[in-house]
């Protein structure tokens, strides 16, 4: 008889169900399961001596929006790591990052209950059923100086069991978390004292900072469970099934730049939406749009040259121009590509018209694909929502491939336009949802899940160790 793990593994450039006989052998089977696809030189959780340790684990639990919780997905994605670190006798003390505090020109970080991590305790708390302490620290205009000694009474309560684990408040709101020197060093150093182990299991925040990167010098380190599975699923996207598709949209063209220029390289047909395609429309067509910046137009001349060679981006020929940046009645319409003239000045373009999708070369690229990675947002949400919706249904309708879908708005778009579809495919073994999708492009430009930095400090700990190398304590 055959039990379903619930695990996807990488075969081929195909997702599957683990399966795993019963009896005899089966935790072994299951062992091997766990590190298939992973490079051996990544600590895993399950390797780590965990009990009676205090267990310090860096989850992405970035949920947070103006003190209220609007989609709880990746928080729900950790309790694998939490659970199994309480299974084998470990005491944690979690953080995460929580929004932007910082002012970026001042300095100054504002420590406010808009970005505190109370609403993340208190979903811990109900679905867990367990105390789980938030210790309080004085924050100045600065933010948090300093971890202050008043954390220890929490943590003998810990040791002791009298509480099942610590949440440590927003790590941005501590002045050491995105600085340099000394007081990132000192702040780094505080965080190593609490614990006896690192974990890291927060695959979204891919940036260096002191509770990423610089923590892993002090204690020996892990990837939790879930940052496992994440870079296991960026083997699809970097090691794809072919034919391969990549829809790929944003806010800002230059910002991904880098990455789409990598991705580009990568796949077999690439779609565009957003203010991306926006740009990419002027750069091809010589017309104008509102809100598109004209060194970017400059910059998606270089995408339109390669393009003109390989012909890899498959136009959406419909899409949708409004007067306002909004949505009013009578404002808005739609626009054929084929009839753009050199000089056309438009208004904003904030969508792409459904029709678009059933367009034969959009239509036989996404239904003919063994691989589809989507990081994209087709239209100006809340306003225009139709382009996206059209997106998710039509690659549905390939029932044949591998569809991997950035974190994010992303995620969030695909679960508010279709709910239904959403709750149907979250057992589907075709179909992946990262909980990072800015961390997924980062691995595309650098063609290497292993260059994430925080990932990298992991194996890097890991070597020293084997080396017999001290670590912290």
């Amino acid at each position: 008889m055959l039990r379903l793990t619930g695990r996807l593994l990488y075969n081929g450039g195909k997702l599957k169900r683990a399966q795993r006989p019963g009896g005899i052998g089966a935790e072994k089977e299951m062992v091997a399961m766990e590190l298939a696809n992973l490079d051996r030189r990544l600590p895993l959780v399950q390797h780590a001596s965990l009990k009676d340790k205090v267990v310090l684990v860096r989850f992405d639990h970035n949920v947070v929006k103006k003190g209220v919780i609007n989609d709880p997905f990746r928080i729900d994605r950790t309790l694998g790591t939490l659970f199994y670190i309480v299974a084998q006798g470990g005491k944690p003390i979690m953080m995460t990052h929580v929004g932007r505090p910082k002012d970026k020109k001042t300095g100054d970080i504002k420590a406010s209950e808009d970005s505190g991590v109370e609403p993340i305790v208190d979903y811990l708390k109900s679905k867990l059923h367990v105390k789980i302490e938030v210790p309080s620290f004085p924050a100045g205009p600065k933010g948090i100086a300093a971890i202050d000694t008043s954390i220890n009474h929490n943590i003998r309560r810990l040791r002791q069991g009298e509480i099942a684990g610590i949440y440590l408040p927003n790590t941005r709101w501590f002045a050491g978390e995105e600085a340099k020197g000394e007081v990132r060093d000192d702040f780094a150093l505080q965080l190593a004292g609490l614990a006896d182990v690192y974990v890291n299991d927060a695959f979204g925040s891919w940036q260096p900072h002191a509770s990423t990167f610089d923590v892993t010098k002090h204690l020996p380190s892990y990837a939790g469970y879930l940052l496992q599975d994440e870079m296991r699923h960026l083997e699809l996207v970097l090691n794809p099934a072919r034919p391969f598709v990549a829809v790929v949209a944003g806010a800002k063209y230059d910002t991904k730049i880098g990455p789409l220029q990598a991705l580009y390289e990568q796949v077999d047909q690439l779609i565009l939406g957003g203010v991306i395609y926006n740009t990419y429309l002027c750069a091809k067509y010589g017309v104008k749009i509102a809100g598109v910046a004209e060194e970017d137009i400059a910059a998606a001349g270089d995408l339109v040259k390669a393009d003109a060679k390989a012909g890899k981006i498959i136009e959406l020929p419909y899409i949708v121009e409004s007067d306002v940046l909004g949505r009013e009645e009578g404002k808005y319409r739609t626009v054929a590509l084929e009839d753009l003239k050199p000089g056309m000045e438009l208004g904003y373009v904030l969508d792409i018209d459904p029709k678009s999708f059933e367009a034969p070369a959009v239509s036989q690229a996404l239904g003919s694909a063994a691989s589809i990675f989507v990081n994209a947002v087709m239209g100006f949400t809340p306003h225009f929502t139709d382009g996206s919706r059209a997106l998710d249904t039509t690659i549905d309708a390939n029932r044949a491939a591998a569809k991997l879908y950035g974190g994010g708005d992303t995620l969030q778009e695909f679960k508010d336009l279709c709910p239904g579809l959403y709750l149907s495919v979250l057992d589907n073994a075709q179909y992946y949802f990262f909980t990072g999708g800015g961390s997924v492009l980062k691995a595309i430009e650098q063609h290497s899940a292993y260059g994430l930095e925080p990932v990298a400090a992991l194996m890097d700990n890991a070597a020293l160790l084997d080396q017999g190398a001290p670590i912290g304590k």
